[in-house]
């Protein structure tokens, strides 16, 4: 499918269908869950990075038992707003998963993304770098996907 505009996908949605937001990383996925408002985006998980069909059959699983009807997946812009390598890679990405589940997928700016939600966990959470990490990933999506939601709202 093709990559759409975030207001489009939105309005395309069956009525409450969720959106699932992806943070693809070069180890590992951060997946994040809207409500069927669209309104609140929360921490679902995060895959390990793999294959594609392996990454794509378990998003598409999420999809299924969720009611997720599209994809929020994040764009890793320059910070003056360019496409860079990582963006580029991301948005083929995108396509590539967004093609094999069959869900259509809007891009999000997501730069410092990450950033914020380290920032949080570190001031406001009692968490081990390494149990940190593992928190960023699917904090970060919920970061996206929730600018997502605010931005797109009508």
């Amino acid at each position: 499918m093709a990559i759409i505009n975030l207001k489009d996908l939105r309005a395309g949605l069956a009525r409450h269908a969720r959106l699932i937001g992806l943070d693809p990383g070069t180890k590992t996925i951060g997946v994040a869950l809207s409500d069927v408002t669209l309104m609140l985006a929360s921490p679902y998980g995060a895959l390990k990075r793999g294959k594609l069909t392996a990454n794509a059959a378990e998003i598409a699983a999420i999809a299924k038992k969720e009611g997720a009807g599209g994809l929020v997946v994040g764009l890793p812009l320059s910070m003056d707003g360019t496409m860079g390598p990582a963006a580029q890679a991301s948005k083929d990405w995108a396509r590539a998963v967004s093609d094999a589940i069959g869900l259509p997928c809007a891009l999000f700016d997501e730069r410092l993304s990450s950033a914020a939600v380290n920032r949080m966990l570190i001031s406001e959470a009692d968490l081990t770098r390494a149990k940190r990490a593992e928190a960023v990933d699917r904090a970060a999506a919920a970061y996206m996907l929730q600018a997502a939601l605010d931005a797109s709202r009508a």
